[in-house]
């Protein structure tokens, strides 16, 4: 199985079906090589990989993630290995611990120790796999403690909400033989204003959930660049804005910094998705 370049990661829960085959077939079409999609109230995780997987014929489908508190690893590992073997290897499944609200608040569990948690469930989704392939399983891993355990127990990670910074210690962590699959949220909206207005209100839930603070905090950010809806210092280091060329520089940083895939998610206004869809086709050559 081999990751290309370039990816996009989009909250699926905005669409309908048919709006969900539109946006596959325009990813695919712009030659993206993958499509990652999250889990949160909507669609399960599981089913959805199999309806977009069916509405693409080459482009590689990654939950990112999908929880470890929705699934337990045997139900896990059956899906990815039934979606691979019915839609030629083209499913990545990504993990990830979740947060608390999610998983005690929303699920009724109780929020183990990540990595401990993660482990396990990497074990358990190992168990009674051949030794000699190697799974396509990534984790969304931020801390270095999570991140070794991706280098160790799956085939790499796919952290989201970081910079260029991060991912060259992740690289590091990972070493050249690993995935580092980054998300990096991107408007095309050169007036200041607008765009951090945009990437504000797509920020603001996170800035709610101590693993992405805490994350911030390790990676040079301040309290105060995340109080109050982020600074800009803050928003524009995390939402890529102004023209398509500006917008590639800050990619390429990744790539630079170690990341051997990118996934843009585009950031834009409440149902603009001709926006969206302006965005992926400009920079689908970075």
């Amino acid at each position: 199985m081999t990751l290309g370049r370039l990816g996009v990661w989009y909250g699926t829960d905005k669409l309908n079906g048919g709006q969900l085959a539109d946006f596959v077939g325009t990813v695919e079409g712009l030659g993206y090589s993958a499509l990652w999609y999250p889990e949160s109230r909507g669609y399960e995780s599981l089913s959805l990989a199999g309806y977009l997987l069916s509405k693409s014929s080459k482009l590689m489908i990654g939950s990112s993630i999908a929880n470890i508190y929705a699934r337990d690893p045997y139900t896990a590992r059956r899906g990815m290995v039934s979606l691979n073997d019915l839609y030629g290897g083209r499913f990545i499944l990504g993990l990830g611990v979740s947060h608390i609200p999610m998983v005690e608040g929303l699920r009724g569990h109780r929020y183990d120790k990540p990595i401990p948690a993660m482990r396990a469930y990497l074990e358990g989704i190992h168990k009674d796999l051949p030794a000699a392939d190697e799974a396509p399983v990534v984790v969304a891993a931020l801390g270095p403690k999570m991140l070794e355990l991706s280098a160790a127990k799956s085939r790499g990670a796919v952290p989201y909400n970081v910079t260029p910074r991060h991912t060259a210690k992740a690289a590091a962590i990972l070493g050249p033989s690993k995935w580092l699959a980054v998300e990096q949220k991107v408007t095309l909206e050169s007036d200041p204003a607008k765009a951090r207005a945009l990437g504000r209100k797509e920020l603001a839930r996170y800035l709610l959930l101590p693993n992405y603070c805490n994350n911030w905090l390790r990676d040079g950010f301040t309290e105060a660049d995340l109080a109050d809806g982020g600074s800009d210092r803050f928003i524009d280091a995390m939402v890529l804005w102004g023209d398509a060329a500006t917008i590639r520089k800050g990619l390429r940083a990744h790539f630079e910094a170690g990341a051997t895939h990118v996934c843009l998610q585009p950031v834009h206004a409440d149902n603009d998705f001709a926006a969206r869809d302006r965005m992926l086709k400009e920079l689908a050559d970075t």
